[in-house]
C-alpha cells in the first residue's frame, strides 16, 4: 500500500508540473493582458500603462514570466491579483476555497445519501408501486437546465414562500453592529471546523455501532452519541463563541437554499446510477446463493449488493467533487455566493492570469487527490480489487 501511494504520488507530481506548465502558456497565448483596459482611455499616457505593466509582471519575455512564475509557486508565492491589486492570490484562495467546499461538499454528501438510499430501494423493489415515478423524477432533476431551475427555486422559497435568502454570503444589515472581535471569516471558518469534527466524531461512532454483534445495544449508542456530540456542540456554540451564534445563523440561512438546489440537481444522476449498478448486481451468482442460503433480504441487499453497487457510484462522487469549481460558476453567479466559482470567472473576463492559474492550481491538486482516494476506496470496498493486478 505504501509503495503504490508513494509511486502515485510521484506521478502526480509530473502530472501536476505538466498541467501548470500548459495552464501559463495557453493563458499567456490569449492576445492582450489586463494593461489593455488602459488603451481605451485617452487621458492615461502611454508610459502610466507601461509602469503599470512593469509593476504587474507583464513586462519581460513569455520564457521569462514562465521562470518567474514556477520559482514563485515553489517558494510559495502565487503573486498578486490584477484585479483586486493589491491583495495576494493566497489570501484570495484562502478566502473563497472554503466557501465553495463547503456548499458543494454539503450538497454532494446530501444528494449521495439520498439518491444511493432511494436508488437502492428502488432497485431492490423492482416492478412496485411508485418506481416510475421515482425515476421520472431522477430524470427531470439529471436532465433539467440548471440555471432556470435556481431561479425558479429563488422565486419559490425566497419571493414567494419567504423561507429563505434569495442568495449572497450574508445579511449587510446584520452585520453592521458586529464586534470588531471577528469577522465574517473567522464565523465561517469555525463553522466549518465544528461541522467537521461534529461529522467526524458521528461517523466513528456509527461504524463502531454496527459492528457490535448485538444490534440493539449499537443503535442505542448511535442515537445516545448524536445526542450528547450535537448537544455539546450546541452549548458549546451557546457559551463559548455566544456572540457569533446570531451571525453563524445567518451565514447558515443563507447557505441552505444552494444546497438544497444543488442536492437535487445531483441526486437524479446518483439515484439512477446506483438503479442500474444494483440491478447488475442483483443478477450476480453470490447475490443468488446468499438467497439460497436465508440470509436475511436486509442483509442480501445492504451487505452483499449495495456494498458492489458502491463502486461506480462513489468514483463518480469522488470524481465530482474535484470538479466543484467548473459546476460552481453558474451556482455562485445565480445566488450571488462568492467563492471560487465567481471568482474564477471574474479572473477570467479581466485576464487575472496569477489567480485565475491559482484557481486552476487548486482544481488539479484536488482532482489528482481524488483520483487517489478513488484506488484506495476501491481497494477497501471491494476486497477482490489489488494494486498492481496482485
Amino acid at each position: 500500500m505504501l509503495k503504490y501511494v508513494g509511486k502515485r504520488t510521484v506521478q502526480n507530481v509530473i502530472v501536476f508540473f505538466v498541467f501548470l506548465t500548459a495552464t501559463f502558456f495557453l493563458l499567456q497565448a490569449q492576445p492582450g493582458d489586463i494593461s489593455d483596459q488602459f488603451l481605451s482611455n485617452p487621458k492615461i499616457p502611454p508610459e502610466a500603462r507601461q509602469l503599470y505593466a512593469e509593476r504587474l509582471g507583464l513586462t519581460g519575455s513569455t520564457w521569462d514570466q514562465y521562470v518567474r512564475y514556477m520559482h514563485n509557486f515553489v517558494t510559495g508565492n502565487l503573486g498578486v491579483s490584477f484585479s483586486e491589486y493589491p491583495r495576494e492570490v493566497s489570501d484570495i484562495l484562502k478566502e473563497r476555497i472554503p466557501r465553495t467546499v463547503a456548499l458543494f461538499v454539503f450538497a454532494t454528501l446530501l444528494s449521495f445519501w439520498m439518491g444511493f438510499k432511494s436508488g437502492k430501494i428502488l432497485a431492490w423493489r423492482r416492478g412496485k408501486r411508485g418506481e416510475n415515478l421515482i425515476t421520472i423524477t431522477g430524470v427531470f432533476f439529471q436532465t433539467v437546465f440548471y440555471p432556470w431551475f435556481a431561479l425558479l427555486m429563488i422565486r419559490t422559497f425566497s419571493f414567494d414562500l419567504k423561507l429563505f435568502p434569495g442568495g449572497k454570503f450574508l445579511t449587510v444589515e446584520k452585520w453592521l453592529d458586529k464586534p470588531d472581535t471577528f469577522d465574517a471569516n473567522n464565523v465561517f471558518n469555525r463553522m466549518l471546523v465544528t461541522v467537521a469534527l461534529l461529522g467526524m466524531a458521528l461517523l466513528i461512532t456509527e461504524m463502531i455501532g454496527r459492528k457490535m454483534h448485538n444490534r440493539i445495544v449499537g443503535r442505542r449508542l448511535i442515537w445516545a452519541a448524536r445526542v450528547v456530540f450535537i448537544g455539546t456542540t450546541v452549548v458549546w456554540w451557546m457559551t463559548v463563541w455566544g456572540e457569533m451564534l446570531p451571525y453563524a445563523l445567518d451565514i447558515g440561512d443563507h447557505l441552505i437554499l444552494p444546497t438544497i438546489t444543488l442536492s437535487l440537481i445531483g441526486f437524479g444522476g446518483t439515484m439512477l446510477l446506483t438503479r442500474a449498478s444494483m440491478l447488475e448486481t442483483l443478477r450476480e451468482d453470490y447475490i443468488l446463493t446468499a438467497r439460497a442460503k436465508g440470509l436475511p433480504s436486509r442483509v442480501i441487499r445492504d451487505k452483499h449488493a449495495a456494498r458492489n453497487a458502491l463502486l461506480p457510484v462513489t468514483t463518480s462522487l469522488v470524481i465530482g467533487l474535484a470538479f466543484l469549481i467548473g459546476g460552481g460558476v453558474i451556482t455562485e453567479t445565480v445566488f450571488s455566493w462568492p467563492g471560487m466559482g465567481r471568482t474564477l470567472l471574474t479572473a477570467a473576463l479581466t485576464e487575472d492570469i496569477p489567480l485565475v492559474i491559482g484557481a486552476f492550481t487548486f482544481i488539479a491538486i484536488l482532482a489528482l487527490i481524488a483520483h487517489m482516494v478513488v484506488d484506495i476506496l476501491y481497494m477497501f470496498l471491494d476486497p477482490r480489487i489489488r494494486v498492481g493486478g496482485r
